[in-house]
């Protein structure tokens, strides 16, 4: 801030190195903060995946959890830890493309040793994305950072597993699991997903050239001894190798002759009893074929009839040995047709949908901290010397039970930890509403199995962040927007570049690049990070959020807005103070509110309502009102010019209008600071040579809040209520000019006829009105002549006037000199309007069902305001017509 002061905003001036600065004096640890009391706040980031760069998805959890953690201003020893995901399976199938692409190699060419060596240099991404949240302004800890792989970690996941095994709630039996064949990984449950399908589609899958056909329901028929048949159903025929027996519903009459009896496998020659079972759906149109290992309801099925379960498709997708040579090493999709052409030729087949694949587990874990520990407990419990035990079972766990500890295991657990001890549990968690189940869920039940204690206080969720067209950000849809691409800016080559370095198929990039060409012809712009992060918490957090570049170029607009008003502040500042004007006291009362309202919507993490309240106040308060107020004031060199007309001003009244300006802007950009950091820095810098304190702090994010409290003596309701009636007549001013043509050089008066309270009021204000409305004269007029204040003029305005309606008990007027035709022709426009408007609320109070209906407090607003009003209106205008056509 040593340099000269640029004339315009620019992001990448400002954002340039405060972070570096930051972080460089530990201004994000809880240990760096002088004036924090005894209380503590911590959260932890939801830890993005290493599988690639952050989105504006992250960009939104970092913009709200950023904005939560600046609590440390408000006296809070804040923790917040940076933290990345190792991904599991996610991982490895990223980097499984990579090498096939960057090699030629598969996975299965490595050994475990070597693959493993691969994902940890993809770690390094988490270098990457490290650098985006820098990037981002997030004011994490960075002493202090995680991530799921890490020795430490490691050791945390090792504990938490053996305690539950211990505990008797993990343990492994014989079930069916969620199978990848091209990953020949298991998968969590909830990680699969559902596609559902109408009728018959064909689909790409990895590992075949051609598209595979799903959404048939095939039939054919077993063979029954004596000469008789049963149809069965299935949308996976190639399974039918491995059909161990036939269930009929025990009370359906089409089935009652053949309790008991046998089918004869077709292929194997095997004899199929045929069971009955309630769980049969008698709906279904035929019986059911029963394979146990390939279908979870066979599977309980065949646990209450003893049934053997016989798996005839690999881990790798082909089919075992069980089922012939004719099948055996067949891809299982491959073999689908080969089984139905078989069927066929046997006459079996009877008529014409994709199943995620599932493989049996059969063995026994024994578990331990280490592989010494695990043999020496195997030993025991299988009465073995320890050399025997040998077999050590890889990749147990998917990615959820690892990150599921992180509200503890980042703060050092299982071992207790000073870290663990004050920031245990987590004051909130804030994350995305979709990881509900795959996350958050399983932090509540670890955390309360292995720690005793919930992991957080509470609970916030946002909602997804979308396109323009509502569709979810997603790597496969080629719609996401990297957060640096918005804040920097970037061209469409550049944007279509990312894209084809990508892991979309060709067919998916192609749409992917079509879809960037017609939502950003340009490019996208820069923006900033401060805009960006204004923009992203100005949403409903319970809203989905389609964010659009033109909304985050309004908040750098905002942010230009908040630049130019310190230009100005900086050119007429000094330390010198006054008595205030009305107008001092409403602006200052003004911001006493605007700090309330965002005390509360803190409190309720409204953080849509906080960046509201601020941007309504620094722009229509400060800016469009206040400073076009004392801008004359403040640059006129001649002030007798200005202050001649106005009672209230003394010669003192330019160094109080400064003061309250000083006062208005650092006020306001510690309110703003936790949305948008890097400008309020910079701008919070450059006013610490007037600060009127002897020793400012180093730096923003180290001052406290601001507090309604403290601000108690600088709210004047009364002027904030009257200021509102200023307001409305300074509108209705405006009006009339714009309807009389008048430009901002022609001087004009302006009558305003109303009540004594409100002519006190319009007296006070009279420099704001006359300032803010471009008139030259403000004449006050009461039409209760018992009680007319001193300095109101008792004289009506002119027959020839311009009338306004500011409400049922003001009117304004305006003498203009204009031409009487063209008042008469636009008078009676204005009556022709307004005739149809009062008819219809008219209408509408005057219904039947209008008491009934509508509350009392909509009715006493419709007929007391709005009709008065309008009725008012019309009859000003009616009887200025009459006027001006005698």
């Amino acid at each position: 801030t040593s340099l000269p002061f640029p004339s315009c905003y620019s992001p990448e001036y400002v954002e340039s190195s405060w972070y570096q600065w930051w972080e460089k004096e530990g201004f994000f640890s809880p240990e760096q903060h002088p004036h924090a009391v005894d209380q503590t706040f911590s959260l932890c980031i939801p830890p993005p995946n290493v599988t690639g760069t952050l989105h504006l998805g992250h960009a939104l959890t970092v913009a709200v959890e950023d904005a939560l953690v600046r609590r440390r201003m408000q006296g809070c020893r804040v923790l917040w830890v940076p933290g990345c995901d190792h991904a599991g399976i996610a991982t490895q199938t990223v980097v499984e493309r990579r090498l096939l692409r960057q090699t030629g190699k598969h996975r299965r060419d490595f050994t475990r040793d070597e693959f493993l060596e691969e994902v940890w240099k993809w770690k390094n991404k988490g270098d990457e994305i490290y650098h985006q949240l820098r990037k981002l302004g997030a004011s994490l800890d960075w002493s202090r950072p995680c991530f799921t792989m890490d020795p430490g970690f490691s050791r945390a996941v090792t504990a938490a597993f053996v305690r539950l095994c211990d505990s008797g709630l993990i343990y492994r039996s014989e079930g069916l699991v969620s199978w990848s064949c091209a990953l020949e990984s298991a998968i969590s449950d909830i990680e699969v997903d559902s596609k559902e399908l109408s009728g018959r589609t064909m689909l790409s899958v990895p590992g075949y050239e051609h598209k595979v056909e799903f959404g048939s329901m095939l039939s054919f028929a077993y063979p029954v001894e004596g000469h008789t048949e049963v149809v069965v159903s299935t949308t996976r025929p190639e399974t039918m190798l491995g059909d161990v027996a036939i269930a009929v519903h025990p009370d359906d009459p089409r089935y009652q002759t053949v309790h008991g009896k046998h089918c004869r496998h077709p292929f194997t020659d095997r004899l199929l009893p045929i069971i009955t079972d309630s769980m049969v759906d008698v709906e279904l149109g035929t019986a059911v074929k029963v394979t146990p290992a390939h279908d979870h309801t066979d599977f309980v099925l065949s646990q209450r009839h003893s049934l053997p379960r016989l798996t005839v498709i690999a881990g790798d997708g082909t089919m075992t040995e069980s089922c012939g040579q004719w099948l055996e090493g067949v891809k299982r999709f491959d073999a689908r047709q080969l089984v139905v052409d078989a069927l066929v030729e046997k006459r079996l087949f009877r008529g014409r949908k994709a199943h995620a694949m599932s493989l049996p587990v059969c063995e026994q874990w024994v578990w331990g901290r280490s592989e010494d520990e695990a043999r020496q407990r195997a030993a025991v419990k299988y009465g073995l010397k320890p050399d025997a035990v040998t077999l050590t079972r890889p990749d147990v766990l998917d990615t959820w039970f690892s990150s599921a500890l992180f509200p503890f295991a980042m703060l050092g657990w299982p071992d207790q930890t000073a870290d663990l001890q004050q920031f245990y549990p987590n004051s909130v968690l804030e994350t995305g509403s979709d990881l509900i189940f795959f996350w958050v869920a399983r932090m509540v039940m670890l955390g309360t199995e292995l720690t005793g204690q919930l992991p957080f206080k509470q609970v916030l969720f946002h909602s997804l962040v979308r396109d323009k067209y509502g569709r979810k950000m997603s790597k496969s849809l080629g719609n996401v927007i990297d957060p640096l691409d918005v804040i920097h800016g970037v061209s469409l080559e550049r944007l279509q570049g990312k894209v084809k370095e990508g892991n979309l198929d060709p067919r998916e990039q192609l749409v992917a690049m079509e879809a960037q060409r017609k939502d950003f012809p340009a490019g996208i712009p820069e923006c900033g990070t401060d805009a960006l992060r204004f923009a992203l918490c100005s949403h409903k957090m319970q809203e989905d959020l389609s964010l659009s570049v033109a909304q985050v170029l309004s908040c750098r607009h905002f942010c230009n807005k908040m630049w130019q008003t310190l230009r100005f502040t900086l050119g007429v500042l000094s330390l010198q103070t006054a008595p205030l004007s009305s107008m001092d006291r409403w602006i200052c009362s003004r911001l006493h509110s605007t700090v309330g309202q965002c005390e509360q919507a803190f409190e309720a993490y409204e953080l849509h309502s906080v960046t509201s309240a601020l941007y309504s106040f620094w722009v229509h308060s400060l800016c469009d009102i206040y400073m076009e107020y004392i801008k004359p004031l403040l640059t006129q060199q001649d002030q007798e010019v200005v202050l001649t007309t106005d009672a209230e001003h003394s010669g003192d009244a330019r160094q109080a209008a400064i003061a309250v300006l000083y006062h208005c802007v650092s006020v306001s950009l510690a309110l703003l600071s936790p949305f948008m950091p890097f400008i309020t820095e910079e701008l919070w810098q450059r006013l610490q040579p007037f600060a009127p304190e002897a020793a400012a702090q180093t730096s923003l994010c180290l001052q406290p809040y601001p507090r309604s409290a403290q601000l108690a003596h600088w709210h004047f309701a009364e002027e904030e209520r009257d200021f509102l009636l200023v307001q409305e007549v300074i509108r209705v001013a405006r009006s009339l000019r714009a309807q009389c043509g008048i430009t901002k050089a022609k001087p004009d008066s302006v009558w305003a006829v109303c009540s004594p309270s409100q002519a006190e009021v319009l007296l006070r204000f009279g420099s704001a009105i006359r300032t803010l409305s471009r008139i030259s004269d403000l004449h006050i007029c009461c039409s209760d002549r018992g009680s007319i204040p001193p300095s109101v003029h008792s004289t009506s305005p002119p027959k020839t006037s311009l009338a306004g309606v500011v409400d049922h008990t003001c009117q304004l007027h305006l003498h203009s000199g204009m031409n009487i035709e063209k008042q008469i022709v636009q008078l009676s426009q204005r009556r022709d309007r307004l005739v149809p408007k009062l008819d219809q609320i008219l209408a509408r109070v005057q219904s039947p069902s209008y008491l009934t209906k509508v509350p009392s407090h909509v009715r006493e607003q419709m007929d007391s305001k709005q009709v008065s009003a309008l009725e008012q209106e019309l009859k000003t205008v009616e009887d200025q017509l009459k006027l001006l056509q005698e």
